[in-house]
């Protein structure tokens, strides 16, 4: 699986999570599939410059991680078009629940291994202090299996998401002190050039 800096734009001002909890495994992978092909047959909108959907590993939900240059720029957008985009999954797959999106910034990376290819990303959230020491504790003593930590803080401070990376999920089920998270791996996703026309992704089945 790509790596998540892989993932990372540059310009990326803000980066957005959005859970869509479907319930299964087909029904994520319709609207994940729906998704992406809206994406590829129309031009990306200005500022956003990444757009990938993760897929949990036991099928029931997708996590959305989103880069844009600011957070207005996605406004603008979503005030216009998203809507209308929504409704056409929910055509598809009715009943999917949204519980909302987290607007963050990634605000640091703790690469253990840069070479190994990532077979699991696992999301976990907690208050910004503890998860702070969570994440220099991994820094100074990796775990085994364990490939890079990310760490992304919440506009309003209060929360930090990492998102770690792991050989596979076997290596993160055997590190207990490792915390609760929540498996994904990547379905799939557009890159896009300063807000230009988005080059489309090699889909990702997990």
């Amino acid at each position: 699986m790509t790596r998540f800096l892989d993932l990372v734009h540059p310009s990326a001002g803000t980066a957005l999570m959005s859970q869509w909890l479907t319930g299964t495994a087909e029904r994520s992978r319709i609207a994940a599939d729906t998704m992406l092909g809206e994406w590829a047959s129309t031009s990306a909108p200005p500022g956003r410059l990444a757009q990938h959907i993760l897929l949990a590993t036991d099928g029931s939900e997708l996590l959305f991680y989103a880069q844009w240059t600011s957070d207005e720029a996605h406004l603008g957008w979503a005030r216009a078009h998203r809507a209308q985009l929504v409704s056409r999954v929910d055509t598809l797959v009715p009943g999917i629940e949204r519980p909302g999106l987290t607007r963050t910034r990634l605000t640091d990376s703790l690469v253990h291994d840069a070479t190994r290819p990532a077979g699991l990303l696992v999301v976990s959230t907690a208050a910004a202090h503890e998860a702070n020491d969570t994440a220099m504790r991994t820094a100074s003593m990796p775990l085994p299996g364990l490939l890079a930590t990310h760490v992304h803080r919440t506009r309003d401070g209060e929360q930090t998401i990492l998102v770690t990376e792991w050989d596979d999920a076997r290596a993160h089920e055997g590190a207990r002190t490792a915390g609760p998270g929540r498996p994904y791996t990547l379905y799939g996703g557009v890159l896009d050039e300063g807000g230009a026309d988005g080059l489309t992704l090699p889909l990702r089945q997990a």
